[in-house]
């Protein structure tokens, strides 16, 4: 358990005024749905249930009580200040910590973005309490401003979820990579599974008898790096090969006109279906329509290449990017440069024909659960908080 790890302080305190061990900030976790927002939850899910002894407070700028939330509990606290004044929510919070910091004196604080780095360095430092710095992907890969970069320079420790992350940030902003801890996504094999194609489903969308490409993304004209408009370049050629192919296109923004033209303009227009929005909870049966989920992108990690094997879907990731972690360095998946519509026609052929043991449902399944499943992720989780634990208990000593 977690307590066996960290141990106690013994200043615990009484039932009414009880110990924080542990203090959380984000910018938001509930009020939106996303990639970042997801990981942190499985980050909350794993305390929880590594140990149910110790206290942790959790302070959130954009979110409100209003929203739903099942981490809530007498050991696990939340705090809430979204403000229709964004900087009076930024106030709030600032007063609202400093006050936990002076009078419980967690044993570590956790900052879940670089915007809020710069704050966190300058309450804690003093105080003598140290933090970690959890980064994603884009926001930490160029150079940050002098703030940002010491407040990284002055953690602890620094997690972040793929190598590719680890090495852009660390080259951007001259990080010590000793300092960079790997804490990766990870995928539910319970909820994710395989299944049939739902006949309503495929006539909803034309796929009847079709050859399924599927992409689930943001189409915002700021995402472009996602390659929906590349694996639609892909088509004619994969067409010529498997003349019933179909991409099915998960997700909304304002991209999406221009990619239905450059649809048409390549007479592919019968072949791209926009789905627009799926609700997350209907995820699973889209992912169960493909024959190949195909993103070209450039993904701090890719948390989609793993939904999509999970349900027994062969994938295709960009060369160059987060993926690489998903997709065990092209053992379970193609990688191809994220850019090259040729590259992206030649390997979806290769998967519709499927004869590479990457198109195993069950094999790619099996190795997405044993890498990345609920099971290892808490098992990196305790590592983690271990060698934090040893970290500090060697300082002290040293002192």
């Amino acid at each position: 358990m977690l307590i066996d790890v960290v141990g106690k302080n013994p200043a615990t305190g009484n039932k009414n005024n009880p110990k924080t061990d542990y203090v959380f900030v984000f910018i938001e976790i509930f009020a939106c749905e996303g990639g970042i927002q997801s990981y942190v939850k499985d980050i909350f899910q794993g305390y929880l249930e590594l140990s149910g002894e110790y206290n942790a407070e959790v302070f959130l700028l954009r979110d409100s009580s209003n929203c739903l939330n099942p981490f809530e509990s007498d050991s696990f606290k939340f705090h809430y200040f979204k403000n229709k004044s964004a900087q009076m929510g930024r106030i709030s919070l600032l007063g609202a910590l400093l006050k936990c910091l002076l009078q419980k004196r967690p044993q570590h604080v956790f900052c879940g973005h670089i915007n809020l780095a710069p704050l966190i360095q300058t309450l804690c430092q003093p105080l003598g309490i140290p933090y970690t710095v959890l980064t994603y992907g884009k926001e930490v890969w160029e150079p940050l401003n002098n703030q940002q970069r010491r407040a990284l320079t002055a953690a602890s420790e620094i997690w972040t979820i793929s190598r590719y992350s680890r090495d852009r940030a660390c080259a951007a902003n001259g990080i010590d990579p000793n300092k960079v801890k790997m804490l990766p996504c990870a995928i539910d094999g319970d909820k994710f599974t395989p299944g049939i194609k739902q006949p309503e489903l495929m006539t909803k969308y034309g796929l009847t008898d079709a050859k399924v490409l599927m992409t689930v993304a943001r189409l915002w004209s700021g995402d472009i790096y996602k390659g929906v408009d590349v694996t639609i370049r892909a088509l004619p050629k994969i067409a010529q090969v498997f003349p019933e192919v179909k991409y099915l296109v998960i997700g909304r923004g304002d991209d999406q006109p221009r990619l239905a033209q450059l649809a048409q303009d390549l007479g592919v227009s019968d072949r791209v279906v926009f789905a627009g929005f799926v609700p997350t909870e209907d995820l699973i049966a889209h992912y169960r329509l493909a024959d190949a989920y195909i993103m070209p992108s450039q993904e701090g990690f890719g948390i989609v290449y793993l939904e999509a094997m999970a349900c027994g879907v062969p994938v295709l990731s960009g060369d160059a990017d987060g993926s690489a972690d998903p997709l065990q360095d092209g053992k379970v998946g193609w990688r191809v440069p994220h850019r090259d519509a040729d590259a992206v026609a030649a390997a979806c052929i290769e998967i519709l024909r499927g004869e590479d043991q990457r198109c195993d449902p069950q094999w790619l399944r099996e190795q997405a659960i044993a890498h990345f499943g609920i099971t290892a992720f808490r098992q990196q989780l305790l590592s983690l908080v271990k060698g934090q634990e040893e970290g500090c208990r060697g300082k002290s000593m040293g002192a």
